[in-house]
């Protein structure tokens, strides 16, 4: 199952730590929502979901800044003993001393943000929605190749690496090198690196290079949407591969499917083109138009004149 922790939390969206509690490191997150506790600073508890985070915003601050001491400790009290993951004052406002109080009791951590609760909100959905999405690796390399999301598959010594090396010598981008994170995200498969080797690719017979380094900023991406794979295989005499394209051939990768293109590879033919031929044919695809489709129409149709001609003859 899928999880997010709290140190994710504090390095991904610049919380500050106000209290860590002492299983700050253990704390594992599951529910994809976030808990405004209104309700419960009130408390109703029924149904209360305890596994959530809980964001303070103005409306809970203000709320709990016009109790009495006393109240407000109760108040807070109750929260806390529920056993949350943690709670996030945000919009700037001060943590009261009731709350840190409550937290050292029931050893919950504090997290506080000076953005404005709504903000801090969207950004954790962003966040959490990312963090809980289905999640697969493949073996591969990722690139964005004409503004397309583009995997190379196939296996180990076919020239992935190199194909890729040519592809980014002449303007695509690298994602991922040898192993891609994917994400299912709405009905999207979003491709990321490891964060030890992003940026960083193998070479055989160079060794470890550093793209970014080498050929500029412009030649990695943080992420893409995978849209399309290219399987790169050693051309087998016996195999017959597709020649006109009128239908695609897919592969699923976490329940979508993904057109594939299985491009045989040999000694004097261009890889790197051949996929760059590819993705454009995919865009094409995308935008309607189906060049395998268009030429048997044209045939089709010459047919028909020429049956035509001949039954006038």
């Amino acid at each position: 199952m899928s999880y997010y922790t709290l140190m994710d939390l504090k390095a991904e969206l610049n919380f500050n730590l106000v209290y860590q509690a002492k299983r700050y490191f253990t704390v594992s997150i599951t529910e994809p929502e976030v808990n405004r506790p209104g309700l419960q600073l009130a408390g109703y508890f029924r149904k209360f979901k305890n596994k959530r985070l809980q964001m303070i915003g103005n409306q809970e601050w203000y709320y709990l800044s016009e109790m009495e001491p006393d109240k407000r400790r109760e108040s807070l009290d109750k929260l806390f003993e529920q056993d949350v993951p943690a709670i996030i004052f945000a919009a700037g406002n001060e943590v009261f001393k009731e709350a840190l109080e409550s937290a050292e009791k029931y050893d919950i951590t504090i997290f506080k943000i000076d953005k404005k609760t709504n903000i801090v909100l969207e950004e954790l959905k962003n966040f959490i929605d990312e963090a809980l999405a289905p999640t697969t690796r493949i073996h591969g390399v990722l690139l964005d190749v004409y503004g397309v999301g583009v995997i190379l598959t196939g296996d180990s010594g076919v020239g992935k690496s190199e194909t890729a090396l040519d592809l980014i010598a002449k303007g695509s981008k690298l994602i991922s090198d040898d192993s891609v994170i994917i994400k299912k995200m709405d009905d999207r498969l979003i491709g990321t690196s490891p964060e030890i080797t992003k940026h960083f690719m193998e070479v055989r017979g160079v060794g470890i290079i550093d793209i970014q380094r080498f050929f500029g900023v412009g030649s990695v991406m943080e992420k893409r949407e995978v849209e399309m794979i290219a399987h790169l295989e050693l051309w087998d005499d016996e195999k017959e591969y597709v020649r006109l394209g009128l239908e695609d051939t897919y592969q699923e990768i976490l329940g979508i499917d993904v057109v594939k293109y299985t491009i045989p590879v040999k000694p004097g033919r261009h890889t790197a083109m051949i996929i760059e031929v590819a993705t454009n044919n995919f865009k094409q695809k995308q935008l309607g138009y189906n060049p395998a489709v268009a030429l048997n129409e044209r045939i089709m149709s010459s047919i028909r004149k020429r049956k035509e001609n001949q039954r006038r003859d």
